[in-house]
């Protein structure tokens, strides 16, 4: 199966800078993406019902970007990014994510995502 790379927006009434602290800190993270979370410099382990997954920070921005490449990602050109930034308009602050799946997947890969931001959304107020 053919992977591919697909991105996703989400907005939210918190800042930047706070919305980068529940992607970064583990205290955070377990409250709206995994069970349980181990970071030892770049290095990123994350647990999911007693199975693991391990990813390398391998660019970040303080409170505009994240992008991890998954450990058992099956291309080098392959990451899940996370980009920040504050809408003109409406001074919300705009969540872009970029991840890959196979192609027959896109759509549960969203809904999935869709469900995170909105456990994410309750625990940044909005």
């Amino acid at each position: 199966m053919e992977r591919v790379k697909f991105t996703i927006e989400f907005l939210f009434k918190a800042s930047p800078p706070i919305l980068y602290k529940f992607f970064t800190t583990p205290s955070c993270l377990v409250r709206w993406f995994c069970d349980e979370v181990d970071i030892q410099g770049d290095s990123f382990t994350f647990f999911w019902s007693g199975s693991a997954e391990e990813a390398e920070l391998i660019e970040h921005e303080e409170d505009s970007r994240l992008r991890f490449q998954w450990e058992e990602a099956e291309s080098d050109e392959e990451y899940l990014e996370f980009n920040f930034s504050k809408s003109p308009v409406t001074g919300e602050t705009i969540l872009v994510i970029t991840d890959f799946c196979d192609e027959d997947e896109v759509d549960d890969q969203k809904q999935l995502w869709a469900s995170q931001m909105e456990d994410l959304r309750k625990e940044t107020g909005g």
